[in-house]
């Protein structure tokens, strides 16, 4: 079935579309569900202050990014990449907001969220180009 999935997909877009799927699924079931990072409920926390809701919110949000994730895996769909580009710029805008001595860590949102647009720029480019040259040539 995978075999099949996947078929005529460059390796460059297969790279992306698992590095993208990875992340999204390693970030909403490790700091959200398995072990619920005080760091993710305290980022919630500026919009739900009660915080048995954020901590509800926050698992909520790690099987979104687990089912996320795994769309990325499925889809040949190139408007999805760009939906998680606009998706990671808009939590880029959120954490600027709200908590942007977190751009100042190691590993922070702004080199990861960064490197997960190029990644979904590189995929959305590799979809077009299959596209275009799987397209029936025109008649002359």
């Amino acid at each position: 079935m995978l075999k099949s999935l996947y078929r005529g997909e460059s390796p460059v877009l297969l790279v992306s579309r698992f590095a993208l799927a990875f992340s999204w699924i390693y970030q909403g079931a490790v700091p959200k569900i398995a072990c619920q990072s005080p760091g993710e409920i305290e980022l919630i926390g500026h919009v739900l202050t009660v915080y048995e809701f954020a901590c509800q919110a926050v698992t909520f949000m790690g099987y979104a990014e687990i089912l996320f994730g795994v769309v990325l895996l499925l889809t040949r769909r190139g408007w999805v990449f760009i939906l998680n580009s606009v998706i990671l710029l808009s939590l880029l805008l959120y954490v600027a907001v709200f908590q942007p001595d977190l751009f100042a860590l190691p590993f922070n949102p702004l080199t990861l969220n960064t490197a997960l647009i190029g990644l979904s720029v590189i995929a959305f480019h590799e979809l077009q180009q299959k596209k275009i040259s799987h397209e029936p040539e025109q008649g002359v």
